[in-house]
């Protein structure tokens, strides 16, 4: 875990069209010196806007493309009054390589997603309300939303996840890593297994850390969700009362992990949420 944060120079790179409601724009910003880019809604109007942190989620890097995976969201968010500020995360589209990434179980992107919103909060762009930064994370987004809450509290001001992974790490590491692949091998030989090493792998969950956190959690989540699973959410939400949080998880009967159906008021109630913790 990084003990210093230097998230920096958020700037426009180029403009990507508009339309009436909104801009878009290519950003980029300094994270801890690594350059990462992303994608920019801004609202029309001079502002000032508040502004979501956007963490997407698992798109394999050599086939994503800046800004993908978010779109409904970003679109929403800008036409209600938001920026919504999309991160590309490290080894993704034109963010800097970390090499180091994979078999480090993928802090790094924690660290790039804490370090835009330090760049929003640090910022010279007028139209940004710099006061007001919260965070929406989905599927592998979520779980690094909370790894995000845990390490560097109060940078964000309220956390959204859709579809979380699991916040402890061993659940997703044994649902999607556990495969004889290099980068699983690369993983157990620095870290060890869940089985061998529980004390190591505990550590590295965000759970464990819950005490640390100061954002009030809106949690979303579908009953069929295929990929991570309800009782991911309930665990995660039931550790967070525990450590006596501000939680509420919402469950959508029948949803899948694209949440296809309850969307639309999924956001409406994003919304709202982000209304009274942003107000």
């Amino acid at each position: 875990m990084v003990a210093k944060y230097e998230g920096k120079d958020l700037r426009i790179t180029r403009d990507l069209g508009s339309n009436s409601a909104y801009t878009r724009h290519a950003i980029a910003y300094s994270s801890n010196g690594l350059k990462i880019t992303g994608v920019m809604n801004r609202p029309r109007g001079k502002g000032p806007f508040p502004v979501v942190v956007l963490a997407h989620g698992h798109i394999e890097p050599s086939a994503y493309v800046t800004g993908q995976g978010f779109r409904r969201e970003q679109d929403w968010l800008a036409r209600h009054g938001y920026v919504a500020l999309h991160v590309d995360y490290r080894n993704h589209a034109g963010s800097a390589k970390d090499p180091d990434s994979e078999e480090s179980m993928r802090i790094g992107y924690a660290a790039d997603v804490i370090n835009a919103g330090l760049a929003v909060r640090g910022t010279s762009l007028a139209f940004i309300d710099k006061s007001r930064v919260a965070l929406l994370g989905r599927s592998m987004g979520g779980g690094i939303a909370f790894q995000t809450l845990v390490i560097r509290p109060g940078v964000f001001d309220a956390a959204v996840t859709y579809a979380s992974t699991s916040s402890n790490i061993v659940d997703n590491f044994r649902k999607w890593g556990s495969e004889n692949t290099r980068t699983s091998r690369q993983i157990i030989a620095r870290y060890g297994t869940p089985e061998a090493k529980p004390e190591q792998w505990a550590q590295m969950s965000s759970r464990n850390y819950f005490s640390r956190i100061t954002e009030p959690v809106l949690m979303i989540h579908g009953t069929a969700d295929e990929s991570c699973d309800i009782s991911w959410a309930r665990a995660t939400k039931d550790a967070l009362v525990k450590a006596g949080k501000e939680v509420r998880l919402i469950e959508y009967r029948g949803a899948g992990h694209y949440m296809y159906g309850p969307w639309n008021d999924s956001i409406r109630k994003v919304n709202a949420f982000l209304k009274k913790q942003l107000a």
